[in-house]
């Protein structure tokens, strides 16, 4: 069996969910005062928590069948961030000029999508490698262009003709987490639920 599924967690469900990006920092106190931190991973692994966006029986059902299709942990499969999945602004819809993903050299036709936070050279990059596909759109040198593919498991973009040596490439797209079911057991009580009680469904972000 794959050990990923490019099947999408249910949208209804996943914009109801809380969490974010988790980062792991080392911090030393020194005798002087002054603290050394080391960050140890060079990328976020973002963190959910789904029991949050299960509203209704209809819901956790949903869940139910969704976590055996995925056999619990084992496979991974696509999960929808409600605060952060395209690469404009939050509440803009994408244009081919979000994101530079690449200057042209006159041979190299294949770019990685990726998307900035913050600006100069403090600005974080992230691999994109779940987007969407019909969503993607590219611009050579500030001209939109529809000459390109997008493998949508990679989120990598290969155009037809290599853009010429100086020439900037950006891109737009919307975009979904890899993550697995971060728990064994789905622990499901009906009577609780009824009662208002939320289930804890977590997810974890992987590396496909």
């Amino acid at each position: 069996m794959e050990s990923f599924s490019e099947e999408r967690f249910p949208l209804r469900i996943a914009f109801g969910t809380s969490g974010g990006p988790e980062r792991r920092t080392d911090v030393v106190r020194l005798s002087t005062g002054f603290e050394t931190r080391n960050q140890r991973h060079r990328h976020a692994f973002r963190r959910y928590d789904a029991g949050s966006g299960v509203r209704s029986l209809a819901d956790l059902s949903a869940v139910l069948g969704f976590f055996e299709a995925r056999r619990g942990k084992l496979v991974g499969f696509r999960f929808r961030d409600p605060l952060d999945h395209g690469s404009a602004a939050y509440g803009h819809a994408p244009t081919a000029f979000d994101q530079a993903i690449g200057t042209g050299d006159g041979t190299v036709r294949s770019f990685a999508l990726c998307k900035r936070y913050g600006t100069g050279g403090d600005a974080y990059v992230r691999p994109i490698e779940k987007p969407v596909a019909e969503s993607v759109l590219v611009a050579v040198n500030g001209a939109v262009t529809a000459g390109f593919t997008v493998d949508a498991a990679t989120g990598t973009v290969q155009l037809a003709t290599a853009p010429a040596a100086g020439a900037a490439v950006t891109a737009g797209f919307t975009f979904d987490v890899p993550v697995r079911f971060d728990l064994d057991q789905l622990v499901v009580n009906l009577a609780a639920f009824e009662a208002g009680e939320i289930p804890t469904i977590p997810l974890v972000e992987i590396r496909p």
